[in-house]
């Protein structure tokens, strides 16, 4: 089986130029992703000034607000008449085009010393993700995406992320993909208690190998580069996903939505729940696992 990138909307009269963003947008997370590496490692949480907010399981440092800050500023300055819905500080202003934030997807693993999370920026217009980056600062990675196709940029070269660089030698079976998900977190799991372990058994027992990063952002730019084959994720906000759907659907990937509300209907970045398939790839077992898991959310008093 082959997969083949999702067709590409011609631009609609007065429409943002997608490329100009997505280079606006790696600008601002490669320029914020500086103090970044400078703390890490060489911060004790206490430097850090770690906290909690929702439980002890979403951590979050004093680099989370000041870098969504500084993002905000170079965006809309940028893009005048821009506005910006962050993790940390919510929306931000009104305009026709959006920025979608993320500060530092991957809070817990930057404060841990794990050098496994990003800077994360979608724009949206007309509620359509039209460009995306996702900054790996501490690795020097630059994945992004825009009409054109998806990048990946290091500190030598700029690659367009496609066949053959995603590999395509599919189908193979199941067993030999290898499976990013932070499924279940503490709070799914309060809602869906033995389900949720039940599930992750037959992740670790179907598939080759079953990695826990907690940065959905990079799983998803993992996956469209060809260094994952599956993303499954649950309970997640734009924020966390919006960039990084584009950067695999634009790669050649797909990114398939669950959960919708009918907020989120045809804006697959607002949806709580997705799978996420590697170009070439296709798993029946992880597609039945996600829609198990969306439904028993649904259906929970809680979900």
């Amino acid at each position: 089986m082959t997969n083949n990138p999702e067709p590409i909307r011609p631009p609609e009269p007065g429409r943002p130029q997608a490329r100009e963003l997505r280079l606006i947008a790696a600008r601002a997370a490669q320029q914020v992703g500086l103090p970044l590496v400078a703390a890490f490692r060489t911060r004790t949480p206490a430097e850090l000034d770690v906290t909690t907010k929702t439980s002890s399981h979403d951590l979050l440092t004093r680099h989370d607000a000041a870098t969504e800050d500084a993002l905000s500023r170079a965006l809309t300055e940028a893009v005048p008449g821009s506005w910006v819905t962050g993790e940390e500080r919510g929306v931000r202003g009104s305009g026709t085009l959006e920025w979608i934030v993320d500060p530092i997807d991957g809070t817990s693993n930057f404060a841990h010393g794990f050098a496994m999370f990003s800077i994360s920026i979608a724009a949206v217009y007309a509620g359509e993700v039209i460009a995306g980056v996702v900054h790996d600062p501490v690795n020097r990675l630059t994945f992004s995406a825009d009409d054109d196709g998806a990048y990946l940029t290091t500190a030598e070269t700029e690659l367009r992320l496609e066949p053959p660089l995603a590999r395509t030698d599919r189908p193979r079976p199941e067993q030999s993909l290898n499976l990013m998900t932070s499924y279940p977190s503490a709070e799914v799991l309060t809602q869906e208690g033995s389900a949720a372990l039940e599930a992750f058994a037959e992740m670790v027992s179907t598939f080759s190998t079953v990695r826990r990063v907690v940065s959905g952002a990079l799983e998803l730019c993992h996956a469209a580069a060809g260094w994952a084959d599956v993303v499954l994720g649950v309970d997640t906000n734009p924020w966390d996903v919006a960039a990084g759907m584009l950067i695999l659907r634009r790669a050649g990937g797909r990114y398939l939505a669950h959960g919708h509300s009918i907020e989120a209907r045809g804006a697959d970045h607002l949806a709580p729940d997705y799978l996420g398939l590697a170009p070439g790839v296709d798993s029946p077992a992880a597609r039945r696992l996600i829609t198990q898991a969306s439904l028993r959310r649904r259906r929970s008093p809680r979900g």
